[in-house]
């Protein structure tokens, strides 16, 4: 072994081992070469992921700030990174929840899914009826009414939610259809859950209910125009 050999082992930690002390010009060569071929060498060099480490690092400590430098800079985007995670998972968890129920909203109608449009079921339940099919046409009828309602932002369509819970929803705001929308929500739940053929006389009722909301201005608008007078002409004492 050279005497730069059994320099670089003690430098490395290597044992060192016997090398002539004046070795001719090809014997150190060779001797060199051997030296440096040991995989002592190879496991000794810094690897890819010591060499990216240390280039992040050398990258946060030469970032700088109006008054300060290195570990200051460091803290300003660990913080800044931090705050960034912070908003992603509240984008998740509140925002993401709120998105899917929305969409659901939109699929689900009266216990199935559904995407059809009010016009579209419509005209589903007049070719149903013109065909003598009664229950898909006062089924469908049914769903327009729901859907129409939905799509005016009158009455929104929610998972989950029943014929019987959208007439009373609906009934509500409708006072004077609230007993022809129970009338067809019975005629509804018969022919889907009772395995009813139905018959023109129930498409008709239903029918003539779907034309008369779809007439009928919102009554949203002005059930809001009626709180906000009874607001101003109350006192803050709650009394008139």
């Amino acid at each position: 072994m050279t005497l730069a050999g059994a320099l670089t082992r003690a430098a490395l930690g290597l044992p060192a081992a016997w090398v002539p002390v004046e070795p001719n010009a090809p014997d150190a060569r060779d001797l060199l070469l051997d030296e440096l071929s040991d995989p002592a060498y190879a496991e000794a060099q810094p690897t890819w992921f010591d060499l990216l480490s240390r280039a992040i690092a050398d990258w946060f400590g030469s970032l700088r700030l109006a008054e300060g430098e290195g570990v200051p800079a460091l803290g300003f985007v660990i913080g800044a990174v931090l705050l960034a995670a912070a908003i992603i998972a509240a984008l998740l968890i509140y925002g993401v929840p709120r998105w899917r129920a929305r969409s659901a909203a939109g699929v689900e109608l009266l216990g199935d899914r559904d995407r059809r449009t009010a016009r579209q079921l419509r005209r589903d339940a007049e070719r149903a009826a013109a065909a003598g099919d009664w229950a898909r046409a006062i089924a469908d009828r049914y769903r327009a009414v729901a859907r129409a309602l939905d799509e005016r932002t009158i009455v929104p369509a929610l998972p989950g939610t029943t014929a019987h819970g959208f007439a009373r929803a609906a009934g509500r705001l409708f006072p004077i259809e609230a007993e022809a929308l129970e009338a067809a929500a019975d005629r509804f739940d018969g022919v889907r859950y009772l395995d009813r053929t139905g018959s023109a006389d129930d498409y008709a009722l239903v029918r003539a209910l779907d034309d008369r909301l779809a007439a009928a201005p919102s009554p949203v608008g002005a059930l809001a125009a009626a709180d906000e007078l009874v607001a101003a002409g109350t006192p803050s004492g709650g009394r008139r």
